[in-house]
């Protein structure tokens, strides 16, 4: 399975559909999300998907799968999930102070939708992204 494509880019969906998609959609429209971590062996490699890289434009769906948006990769990183740090967290910009509330936040959500117990050495991809004008 590939991500779709929209307009020759590929895509980018935040969080689950629904209300929490249509939420951090929102953070990223409003400039107060500018970052974003998937697992690399679950959302990555079993999905047959290259990591992201630097330059790269994303189109942000929305929760019908509409291009809302497009975002531009300014930062990838791969690193075990205990070395994602504050700033990081932070910068996902849902309101976390720093690693412990992030951690404990994305453990629930990858537990809750993706079936995954993560460990300190899962490996996580960190995005940074900046929002483009138009979409």
């Amino acid at each position: 399975m590939t991500w779709p494509r929209v307009d020759g880019l590929r895509s980018i969906e935040f969080g689950s559909p629904g209300a929490v998609r249509t939420e951090l959609v929102g953070l990223v429209l409003a400039g107060a999300k500018t970052a974003t971590a998937g697992l690399l062996e679950h959302d990555y490699a079993a999905e047959d998907e290259e990591v992201e890289h630097v330059g790269e434009r994303l189109a942000v769906l929305d929760d019908s799968g509409a291009r809302v948006a497009t975002v531009r990769v300014t930062e990838v990183r791969v690193v075990p999930f205990a070395a994602v740090d504050d700033a990081f967290a932070r910068d996902e910009g849902e309101g976390y102070e720093g690693h412990e509330d992030w951690a404990r936040s994305h453990e629930r959500f990858w537990a809750a939708h993706a079936g995954v117990a993560v460990r300190a050495d899962t490996p996580v991809v960190c995005l940074r992204f900046v929002l483009e004008t138009g979409a």
